[in-house]
């Protein structure tokens, strides 16, 4: 049987990047077995996805801008060789949609899998900027494009997907939600109080401006019980008058490292743009057994029910009475994290979700 061609175009190098690592990434050889020839075509290089996220190094980034434009120049060649064109977020970061136009135009079949509102983002940001120059760069005119002319629109919500479906041409939109190998996540987790309880976060740079909304949270939950704040991320994280610990992200250890929180914090805003956001940490955290505090929003309440598989927050007294309870009852902690990992199972397992890939692409292929 003749191998069917797959151009991937993504921001970013293969493994380090959540939204890619822990959505797609992960099925490349389940879709290979199923008859796929992959390639993967990042806009960012190994050298520019070390400072990107860094101050300074104007150059590099600068250098690594281009070499994202000329990667995509070279891809625009071979597009008509491939069956499928797999976009995630965007073609380029920057500038106009003529490169994404150019895609689609020379592209037999395109899927687009977007994560988050980026597109209500680009807008915000875009109305806000009075350069026109940083106006231009931040065009947000490619995401809706791509939303619209898309052959099928993969969302990383519910309600990002009600949104796409009134843009699509097509009508075709999928919500599929991030997704584990629960089989490395499935540990037996000890729910003591013998130690000092942990209070985890893992995230980026990128989302580091929703850890700093707990920051009053924690200083005044330490006047009222002793915990350990500990940070997995690829930044340095301060807060006076609590014991906190960075440790920088690493695939190798990151399962290691998340096995150490007690409980797991997922805070966000009370804002439109979070409502695209898939709840990738939440469902890191109920894998592995850890009872996870979230804020009422987006996908959260999808995927935690409040005192059945973790909690549910809005007001900053509800974030320090939730944290306090499950720090004191080591036995609230197990009921909670036993009953979201069975949860996490069922519902976000490799199987559970690779299902859900696989008709998207045999739709598209077929139509």
């Amino acid at each position: 049987m003749k191998k069917k061609r797959m151009l991937v175009i993504c921001p970013y190098p293969i493994g380090v990047a959540a939204g890619q690592r822990l959505k797609y990434e992960q099925y490349f050889e389940r879709w290979s077995k199923n008859g796929w020839d992959i390639t993967i075509s990042p806009y960012m290089d190994d050298t520019m996805w070390k400072v990107i996220h860094k101050r300074g190094y104007i150059f590099k980034k600068i250098k690594g801008v281009l070499r994202g434009h000329l990667q995509r120049l070279r891809d625009l060649i071979s597009i008509p060789k491939y069956d499928l064109i797999y976009i995630f977020m965007y073609v380029t970061p920057l500038f106009t949609s003529a490169m994404e136009r150019s895609v689609r135009l020379l592209a037999k079949k395109v899927i687009y899998d977007i994560e988050d509102n980026i597109h209500l983002q680009r807008k915000i940001m875009s109305q806000d900027d009075p350069n026109p120059i940083t106006r231009f760069m931040k065009w947000r005119g490619k995401y809706e494009f791509l939303i619209r002319s898309s052959d099928h629109v993969i969302t990383s919500s519910p309600f990002l997907n009600e949104y796409c479906l009134k843009i699509n041409l097509k009508k075709k939109c999928t919500y599929i939600s991030s997704s584990l190998d629960t089989d490395k996540y499935k540990i037996n987790k000890e729910y003591s109080s013998d130690k000092k309880i942990v209070i985890g976060w893992t995230g980026t740079y990128s989302s580091k401006e929703y850890l700093e909304l707990l920051n009053q949270v924690f200083l005044k939950l330490s006047k009222r019980v002793n915990f350990q704040l500990k940070i997995i991320s690829n930044f340095e994280y301060h807060i006076s008058g609590i014991e906190y610990e960075n440790v920088n992200w690493s695939l190798d250890n990151e399962i290691e490292d998340l096995k150490a929180f007690d409980i797991g914090v997922y805070p966000l805003p009370l804002d439109k743009w979070v409502l695209g956001k898939s709840g990738l940490k939440a469902i890191q955290y109920m894998a592995l057994g850890i009872p996870c505090v979230a804020t009422n929003v987006g996908t959260a309440p999808i995927l935690i029910q409040d005192k059945i598989n973790g909690r549910l927050v809005e007001t900053e007294e509800e974030w320090i009475d939730a944290l306090e309870e499950l720090i004191l009852n080591s036995e609230l902690r197990r009921q909670l994290g036993k009953q979201a990992q069975i949860d996490a199972v069922e519902n976000y397992s490799l199987k559970k979700i690779g299902n859900m890939y696989d008709n998207v692409l045999e739709s598209v292929i077929k139509n």
